[in-house]
């Protein structure tokens, strides 16, 4: 119990770090400091005390940096989300304590100690992610990395890779502190390590994998309207705020260039599928802007109810539709809401209505070029972005709807991984949103144009285009189940190692 005195307020301190590694903070080069020190306060421990302290320092992190989530909802989805991504960040540290006492890591074994060790926090991320209903695949260490150079890792192998080396080097630095007077770990090893975590992206060639098809000019419109969950706007003002900003248009040398126009998530509050008023609002900026017209409503076919982005063109109405693959649990729709109503009614009445999952294709085929779409969240699900780079989209439209999250740094959040997801990709991505903060990304990272928060506003640009793929569209989709096998092997071997 007396070595809790100083495991607990370790662990505590490395997850508060999250408070400050991810935007709008952003003092990335921090980010290695939560698994160097949330490892040194369960190196030696036994399993169920290096749980405890996992568990403490999982809800120190997720708090300190997803506070964003109580702004509307209160504490209840807070506290329920941390407590459950906690518990798994407590498995995590409890397996990596077991290792540690299991292999009896000293001298020559502790450099192989470390990459086992990223291996776990790789995996534990992965889990988390995915499980369970589809996990919370947000606040992952390489989403703290968006503007900074270790970004160019996730070319090469997508999210969990870049994760990886940054579990690694801070694995490796609390190793050397752990050992460092054993006198027997060859320092030179774990810095050439460490150079070739820290040199390689520099040295990646991002740009030459992805070849170019051509320029599209986009207009991507923010609306700034009331679109949150609990708005009582009357119906319709979503709608209009949004054809009101997409006037800006015409102030724009491009204008009369627009090959496609994008609205955001839930920018129409009327489905122009069912709503004659809505129908002829977006007939008329379809025929005026003489270009497809994409945007998000909610839309019905029977029972089910979808999150979806429809797209329009003049004379012809809708001609394609993508309906959210992924909604998010206890957000868009309450999974076994029996079962959890029992412990957080509060949370589970707030989902009156639950989204079903959709199974169209996110590809629209334009004239001559394909554009790969996406909503809100599904711009941090791994699957997501592969699939719409198999299926042949030359540019990315993430539209999302940030409204009820305010002045937070939720936004931020999600524009910096909508950034690191150009990168992944190679394609260029249009992130735009009902109040921002929107934005487009090229495939270096570079941002081609922006938009503040909470104003009408319009981004018009060339767009390039891309063909091809990067490594990690093909590395990134194995790494996770590589990386698993990796580690459930040598728990195995752990296991199964006779006593000295």
């Amino acid at each position: 119990m007396r070595e809790m005195l100083w495991r607990l307020p370790l662990g505590l301190v490395a997850g508060g770090i999250g408070a400050f590694v991810y935007p709008t903070e952003n003092l990335w080069f921090l980010t290695p400091l939560i698994p160097m020190l949330s490892t040194l306060a369960i190196l030696g421990s036994r399993p169920l005390g290096g749980f405890f302290v996992g568990f403490v320092t999982g809800q120190a992190f997720y708090i300190s940096h997803v506070e964003w989530l109580s702004l509307y909802l209160g504490p209840v989805p807070l506290l329920a989300l941390s407590t459950l991504m906690a518990l798994y960040f407590g498995l995590g540290t409890a397996l990596t304590a077991w290792l540690y006492r299991r292999l009896k890591v000293k001298g020559k074994t502790v450099l192989r100690f470390a990459i086992l060790a990223a291996s776990v926090w790789t995996l534990r991320e992965f889990a988390a992610n995915n499980f369970p209903y589809g996990g919370f695949p947000w606040s992952r260490l390489a989403m703290t990395q968006a503007e900074s150079f270790m970004a160019n890792w996730v070319w090469l192998g997508g999210m969990s890779l870049l994760t990886f080396v940054l579990a690694l080097l801070g694995t490796l630095a609390a190793l050397w502190l752990k050992h460092r007077a054993e006198g027997k770990i060859k320092a030179i090893r774990m810095l050439s390590v460490a150079a070739v975590i820290l040199l390689l992206p520099m040295a990646l060639p991002i740009a030459m994998t992805s070849q170019p098809t051509g320029e599209r000019v986009i207009a991507a419109v923010q609306g700034n309207a009331n679109a949150g969950l609990f708005s009582n706007v009357t119906p319709g003002t979503i709608l209009q705020n949004h054809a009101d900003a997409s006037q800006l248009i015409f102030d724009s040398d491009l204008a009369d260039r627009v090959e496609l126009v994008v609205w955001p998530e839930n920018a129409s509050d009327l489905d122009p599928l069912r709503s004659a008023v809505a129908n002829q609002t977006i007939e008329q900026l379809a025929a005026k802007f003489d270009a497809p017209f994409t945007f998000g409503t909610i839309t019905k076919e029977g029972d089910d109810t979808y999150n979806s982005t429809l797209l329009w063109r003049s004379g012809e109405g809708l001609i394609d539709q993508y309906d959210k693959k992924v909604p998010v649990p206890f957000a868009e729709y309450a999974p076994d809401r029996a079962f959890w109503r029992m412990f957080a009614p509060d949370l589970v009445d707030m989902i009156p209505r639950g989204f079903s999952f959709g199974q169209r294709d996110g590809i629209f085929e334009l004239d001559g070029f394909k554009a790969g779409t996406l909503i809100c969240f599904e711009i941090a699900e791994d699957s997501i972005l592969r699939e719409l780079v198999a299926d042949g989209a030359e540019v990315i439209l993430s539209q999302t709807n940030n409204a009820d999250f305010g002045y937070s740094d939720e936004t931020y959040q999600q524009v910096a991984i909508a950034r690191l997801r150009a990168i992944e990709t190679g394609r260029s991505v249009v992130n735009i949103s009902t109040v921002g903060k929107s934005a487009i990304f090229l495939p270096s990272g570079e941002i081609l144009s922006e938009v503040d928060w909470y104003e009408p506003a319009v981004m018009v640009e060339g767009v390039p285009t891309y063909s091809g793929t990067t490594p990690a569209m093909f590395l990134g989709s194995i790494f996770d189940w590589i990386n698993a096998g990796f580690v459930l092997l040598f728990s195995a071997f752990a296991f199964a190692r006779r006593r000295k």
